[in-house]
């Protein structure tokens, strides 16, 4: 079974990118199969055949947001792993497909990568829309994929081929929900993207309400191409709630911020994860401020305490990409980041044949990754639970913990 005490990328990030802290960069944790071939010396250039890996990431469209970082940390790494030796000694390649937020087009790339490119394992779609309409396609084909999408649909129930890296919605709504618990509300408004994303979303939030003492007084949704919500707005006002939870991915709940702050509202507003990244603070402005919502601790690493098990990595992780893209990553970033490092160490087992690769997926145990601890099996293709997440506040314009 495969086992990880530490995030393995650290080592394979620092080797590519500050060889002077290289001398500080602990060793990955051996694997208990030996990898088919001798390892490879540190640095030596990798030789043979690549091993190669596709992505179906939204660059255009909605999706957008998130489909960025995830492809510029999958290039991060594809170069990190290939300046660190590569995997058993092959060179890694990372073929990654534009689904430009579409279900078409995301449908199109996935034959592209499984029929033309040949890959071993697909990382993505971006979004929950994308990720539900590829699934049936790569379960026939009997090809792994990890997506990097939050609908809990998507993992439940378990698809044999399926897995994913993003904390799912109904453990960011539990993690909402023990807040609100804490602070008495009990009477909230919904508003919800009308996306795949959002309606899972939806019934989560609705599944969960009930039973932690709460009613929904009021549940309106938006498009994600809207530009105004400020008669849905207008409409939950009327209804008093003590808060107002919005579920969607940008730019839909940064218009939503700046609509409440013009309408004046006093009501506590909450979102989803979906914003867990610095778009939201530049499109929202001023609006973001006392914004509360789940996330994982990769946006606010530096407040954790120092016997956090995420802790080093994520300022690892954090130190090496914004040396490489001048900027740090977010919540995002991290579902490519741990989807490629779960692959890459089962690859070490398996070789270039998929059946076994999904196999040594699925056994991935005490992964620290950037999205949390990961324990996979066959009967969770997830693998996190509500401790993944932190809630997270904008003041100042930064990002805060929420005590």
């Amino acid at each position: 079974m495969l086992s990880f005490r530490r995030p393995l990328v650290p080592c394979l990030l620092v080797l590519a990118l500050a060889l002077s802290l290289l001398a500080g960069c602990p060793k990955p944790p051996a694997s208990p199969t030996p990898p088919p071939g001798p390892a490879p010396a540190a640095g030596a250039a990798p030789t043979g055949a690549p091993l190669k890996i596709g992505a179906i990431l939204s660059l255009q469209g909605p999706g957008a947001p998130l489909g960025t970082p995830e492809s510029s940390t999958l290039k991060l790494l594809e170069k990190s792993i290939n300046a660190a030796g590569g995997i058993n000694g092959r060179p890694l390649q990372i073929v990654i497909q534009d689904d430009q937020s579409d279900e078409t087009a995301a449908l199109t790339a996935a034959k592209q990568l499984i029929e033309n490119e040949k890959v071993l394992a697909v990382i993505g779609p971006s979004i929950s829309g994308t990720s539900l309409a590829v699934m049936p396609t790569f379960e026939k084909a009997g090809v792994p994929l990890i997506s990097c999408a939050a609908a809990v649909k998507i993992t439940k129930p378990v698809n044999k081929w399926v897995f994913s890296t993003a904390q799912p919605d109904t453990l960011a709504v539990a993690k909402l929900m023990d807040y609100l618990k804490a602070k008495g509300i009990k009477q909230i408004a919904v508003l919800t993207d009308s996306n795949a994303f959002g309606s899972s979303g939806l019934e989560a939030l609705k599944a969960q309400a009930g039973s932690q003492g709460l009613t929904i007084v009021a549940a309106e949704t938006f498009g994600s191409k809207d530009t105004s919500m400020t008669t849905q707005l207008t409409r939950i006002k009327g209804k008093s709630p003590q808060a107002i939870i919005c579920w969607g991915t940008n730019p839909g709940p940064a218009i939503i911020a700046k609509n409440a702050k013009d309408l004046k509202l006093t009501i506590p507003l909450f979102m989803s994860h979906g914003v867990s990244n610095h778009k939201f603070v530049e499109l929202a402005g001023p609006a973001a401020e006392g914004v509360i919502f789940p996330s994982g601790r990769i946006l606010v690493a530096d407040f954790l305490a120092a016997d956090d098990k995420q802790k080093q990595g994520l300022l690892d992780f954090t130190k090496a990409y914004s040396a490489e893209y001048g900027t740090p990553p977010d919540h995002f970033a991290g579902h490519a980041w741990d989807a490629m490092q779960i692959i890459a160490a089962a690859l070490k087992s398996s070789g270039d044949d998929r059946a076994k690769l999904r196999d040594a997926i699925e056994k991935t145990t005490g992964f620290v990754g950037i999205g949390g601890i990961f324990n996979l099996s066959a009967t969770d293709h997830n693998g996190l639970t509500k401790d993944a997440f932190v809630l997270v506040t904008v003041k100042g314009g930064k990002w805060e913990i929420v005590k």
